[in-house]
């Protein structure tokens, strides 16, 4: 479907939005401002992560910003991010997109005198941001907030394991948005030549570094989360195995003198004895006190 949201007669150059595209929705617009087949064909693709491509007629761009809904346990680009491809130049933009993005829409739906539509530049300009403002407000505080509620998992709860999914596609999540940010870093940069830079284009500078910070510590907790766990979790393995090997040592010489004891040779007079037997267990008593006494005083128990 294809949306004329701005025309030259208003606003000096044309805005057309594209939803849901097909191959046929670009026959006149590649006739009219002489579209290269390659960018047509990676604006049909799926995947493609953020990049600018300079043409001699136009400048071809694709962002990505957070889906509304996402589900928990996914780390895939499509499913985590929506898509928008744009063909811009000073006499014309054009967005195309397959999923209805909230923050497009409302762009869409500005009076057609704000100053932020006054020129192609500033429009991309306020495309970029509101697309990188999307990493930046709930998600920043949802993932923070995962990760507070982990800590208190790895730290406090006996029952760590059923956690570890989520954290693991939380880490997984952060890592591809972290991705996608260090490829927006080409676009964030393309509008920031010192020559052509306006406060526009230093508030986006400033939100891409912000964001960019955000997630790197993000990402830096995470890891330090997964590892403080593995360290736990090891430490824990550690004093089961401390534990057996003191059970063990109690039990090793006592199993040797039954053993011996068990062998009924005749010529082991303790076996004739009639206090051989409670003898026996007396002895096993003091080996075992011994052993504890011992361990006490090299501090092991």
């Amino acid at each position: 479907m294809i949306q004329h949201v701005l025309s030259s007669e208003v606003n000096g150059f044309d805005w057309y939005d594209i939803t849901h595209p097909s191959s046929g929705d670009f026959d006149e617009l590649t006739k009219r401002y002489n579209l290269h087949e390659s960018s047509v064909r990676n604006c049909l693709e799926v995947g493609h992560l953020p990049k600018i491509e300079v043409y001699p007629d136009y400048e071809f761009l694709i962002l990505r910003s957070i889906a509304e809904k996402y589900p928990e346990h996914s780390d895939i680009l499509v499913e985590l991010t929506d898509r928008i491809s744009i063909f811009y130049s000073d006499k014309f933009i054009i967005t195309v997109h397959r999923a209805q993005i909230e923050w497009l829409d409302k762009i869409k739906q500005a009076p057609v005198d704000n100053t932020k539509l006054k020129g192609t530049k500033n429009v991309i300009n306020l495309l970029v941001s509101q697309a990188l403002k999307t990493f930046e407000h709930e998600v920043i505080h949802t993932f923070s907030d995962k990760i507070d509620q982990y800590e208190e998992f790895v730290f406090l709860h006996s029952r760590r394991k059923p956690f570890m999914k989520k954290l693991y596609y939380l880490k997984r999540q952060i890592d591809l948005i972290r991705i996608i940010l260090t490829l927006y870093q080409d676009l964030v940069e393309y509008f920031h030549i010192p020559e052509r830079v306006s406060t526009y284009h230093r508030n986006l500078h400033d939100l891409y570094k912000r964001t960019d910070s955000l997630y790197r510590n993000l990402a830096e907790n995470t890891s330090q989360l997964l590892a403080m766990y593995f360290n736990i979790e090891s430490n824990h393995t550690n004093e089961i195995m401390r534990t057996l090997t003191i059970i063990s040592v109690f039990f090793m010489p006592l199993t040797f003198i039954v053993g011996v004891y068990g062998m009924n040779f005749e010529s082991m007079p303790e076996l004739d004895w009639k206090y051989g037997y409670p003898g026996i267990l007396l002895f096993m008593l003091l080996v075992s006190m011994a052993i504890y006494i011992w361990f006490k005083k090299k501090r092991w128990l």
